[in-house]
């Protein structure tokens, strides 16, 4: 059972983040903080948090209900002596998320694409310009890098078929999100379609038991989204 001292300070240290605006933690705020749960980032490091707030979490986070309970909880819980064998830390970290990168070459550009196209939101966006932005829907973030000039030449892009974001994991892919359902993969493509995106592949049966269609960003990042046949 943890100790409540270090519990404190873990509660503090994450009131701390919040105030510094360090972002990773408007996550974890989000996933244990109800009031937060369909908030953007921005607006999570921007609204009022304070010390008694962070200990909610932390509570959440142990398995009590709140803070008090939390309290309660440790004070009935006799200190155990540890042993040799037992574990006081994991012995492997576990990643939670991915987040991929697209470079792009104009930033207000395609925040603006993916929010008035792909029906995104805005997660937050950094610099005066703006050089770095992440924009999410639903499950999925996408980090947006400004670079002066594409990396890979279009022609080279689409002869090649590289595909930087992918909803089905296949060859020359690097991450991999998907809709859970065929019907969900369809209203997708014609949610896309009624926006006026520009489709690299329309919706298409794969062979391999998937449906999934490629938009084209303003500079020319190929888009998978793919979901279940059926």
């Amino acid at each position: 059972m943890p100790n409540l001292e270090n519990l404190k300070k873990q509660a503090k240290l994450i009131l701390r983040w919040h105030r510094e605006r360090h972002y990773p933690v408007a996550a974890q705020i989000r996933q244990h903080s109800p009031r937060f749960m369909n908030v953007p980032d921005s607006e999570i490091l921007a609204a009022i948090f304070k010390l008694g707030d962070a200990q909610e979490m932390v509570a959440k986070q142990q398995g009590f209900e709140s803070w008090q309970a939390l309290k309660t909880g440790l004070s009935k819980t006799p200190l155990k002596v540890k042993s040799s064998s037992s574990k006081s830390a994991p012995s492997k970290a576990t990643i939670v998320s991915a987040e991929p990168q697209l470079l792009v070459t104009d930033i207000k550009r395609s925040c603006e694409f993916f929010r008035e196209k792909l029906g995104f939101s805005l997660v937050f966006s950094y610099g005066k310009p703006p050089y770095y932005a992440q924009v999410g829907r639903d499950g999925a973030r996408l980090n947006l890098r400004c670079v002066e000039r594409p990396v890979i030449e279009s022609t080279t892009r689409d002869r090649e078929e590289l595909l930087s974001v992918s909803l089905l994991s296949v060859s020359l892919l690097s991450v991999s999100m998907t809709v859970a359902t065929a019907d969900e993969i369809k209203l997708l493509f014609l949610e896309f379609q009624s926006a006026g995106v520009a489709f690299h592949q329309t919706l298409k049966m794969q062979p391999w038991g998937a449906r999934n269609f490629v938009v084209k960003d303003p500079d020319g990042n190929l888009l998978l989204f793919a979901g279940p046949a059926s």
